[in-house]
């Protein structure tokens, strides 16, 4: 269908200009239009041949193949062989073509260098098209290329997300079960929960942030049962919540960096989460107090993954600040959803 399109196009653009090219010749010239018209379309289908000669087979085979000499000494030959073609066809139509005031007949060797001329322009003109087209069809491809690449690393990053998880997740369960915990079982509940979102409602590119917040929350549920209830966090969400959307699984890190690496066992310094939703902006604050044994021991597969999907997903729409100071971690996440 798209090849067809370019066709029509382009015999829509030499019709165009033969017909304009009648009219100026009509209100120019004595000859009537029935000759006028011989003559504009059969030169038109000369030139538009040799333009698509060069277009179609001598850019292609020599030039692309960076057969220079070859396409030289082809565009030599071809003007030569078109002169010797328009002129043989100037002296059919001789008294249309070759004969000018007072009876004079141009010479061959006039007509050879005008026409030479003309060759010369729809060459140059039919290798301009041929560049262009060209450019823009690797600027599309090199497009799509990117696409591709950036979704399979996407897609790697997000494949990065459930191992990560689990991991720390079954460490928290077994240390339940080791201790023979009575809230195993609703760990394990709270887990399944988890992970029946992330395999089956994060497959599109955003979810409803209503959703992503419930996951978040039974996050937050499954820690402080890790902790025995003994976990203190400061969770607030402001803001309307409703008909937006975000990308699935971008915050979680930073609250798994929180349980992981802060305290969350004092209730004077519990771990701080806000989040706030203001239009289409989405602000999220998390502050924890670091332990004094570990105070290096932040980072690892999850921040790097969300920053990596923060310039891929949000590029130029937000805006990450992470301190790192002497008592506490402190991530501000500032985002156009």
């Amino acid at each position: 269908m798209k090849q067809r399109w370019q066709i029509f196009w382009h015999a829509f653009f030499w019709v165009f200009i033969l017909l304009f090219c009648l009219a100026i010749a009509r209100n120019n010239s004595k000859l009537s239009i029935n000759d006028l018209l011989v003559i504009i379309v059969l030169y038109g289908i000369i030139n538009i041949s040799l333009f698509y000669l060069n277009y179609l087979v001598m850019i292609p085979r020599f030039l692309d193949k960076k057969r220079y000499g070859l396409f030289t000494l082809s565009i030599a030959i071809a003007v030569v062989v078109y002169g010797l073609g328009k002129y043989g066809v100037g002296l059919v139509f001789k008294q249309y073509v070759l004969m000018r005031m007072k009876g004079h007949v141009v010479g061959f060797g006039s007509y050879f260098v005008s026409s030479i001329f003309t060759s010369l322009t729809f060459l140059f003109l039919s290798s301009v098209l041929k560049f262009t087209v060209d450019w823009f069809l690797n600027e599309r491809i090199q497009r799509d290329l990117e696409n591709q690449r950036l979704s399979a690393e996407l897609a790697f990053l997000k494949s990065q997300i459930n191992p990560h998880f689990l991991f720390n997740s079954l460490n928290s369960i077994y240390s339940l079960a080791y201790q023979r915990s009575e809230t195993t079982p609703e760990a394990i509940l709270k887990l399944s929960e988890i992970m029946r979102y992330m395999l089956y409602e994060c497959n599109d590119n955003k979810v409803g942030l209503n959703k992503e917040l419930q996951y978040l929350q039974n996050y937050i549920d499954l820690q402080k049962i890790r902790f025995g209830n003994k976990a203190f966090i400061d969770f607030k969400i402001t803001g309307k919540v409703e008909d937006q959307q975000v990308v699935p699984l971008m915050l979680i890190a930073f609250i798994e960096n929180a349980f992981k690496h802060g305290v969350a066992n004092m209730p004077r310094s519990p771990i701080r989460l806000l989040i706030d939703i203001d239009d289409a902006h989405l602000h999220f604050y998390i502050q924890n107090k670091k332990h004094n044994n570990n105070r290096d021991a932040v980072g690892g597969i999850g921040l790097n993954n969300v920053k990596r999907r923060l310039d891929l997903l949000y590029p130029g729409k937000y805006n990450l600040d992470i301190r790192d100071e002497t008592d506490t971690y402190t991530v501000e996440l500032s985002l156009i959803l």
